[in-house]
């Protein structure tokens, strides 16, 4: 089976990816990670940058995990892209997302991209949050 991990260059998208490749362990899943923008440039919020990716692929290689990573930078929603290929990938045990507290306005003028996800998803979402402590 497929664990679809949304992966944001942030600390809440390396927690999710971190949860994805532990899940894919305990399952002998394969793992997906998705890293799309509405932004065709690195420079735009949610876009991954060449030395994120490096690190992505990095991290992934030494967890010895089957994996895929896409990166998606065509200006549609990050949200429509993630469940389009949730659904696509028929074997998908669960989507991973790393997220945060927002404040009530924030939520308000940006929407919140996690509640959007878990309303929306056909299959289980998984919502992690970075370890602030470190």
């Amino acid at each position: 089976m497929t664990i679809l991990v949304g992966y944001s260059p942030s600390p809440e998208g390396k927690a999710a990816v971190t949860f994805g490749i532990d899940q894919a362990k305990a399952f002998g899943d394969t793992v997906i990670v998705l890293n799309a923008g509405i932004g065709e440039t690195p420079d735009e919020r949610g876009v991954a940058t060449n030395q994120d990716m490096d690190e992505l692929k990095e991290a992934l290689r030494s967890s010895e995990v089957s994996h895929e990573i896409l990166q998606f930078l065509r200006g549609n929603d990050p949200v429509e892209e993630l469940l389009a290929l949730a659904e696509a990938t028929e074997d998908t045990r669960m989507i991973v997302i790393g997220s945060r507290r927002r404040s009530p306005v924030g939520k308000l003028i940006m929407g919140s991209t996690a509640q959007r996800i878990i309303l929306d998803s056909d299959v289980p979402v998984v919502s992690v949050k970075a370890d602030r402590t470190k």
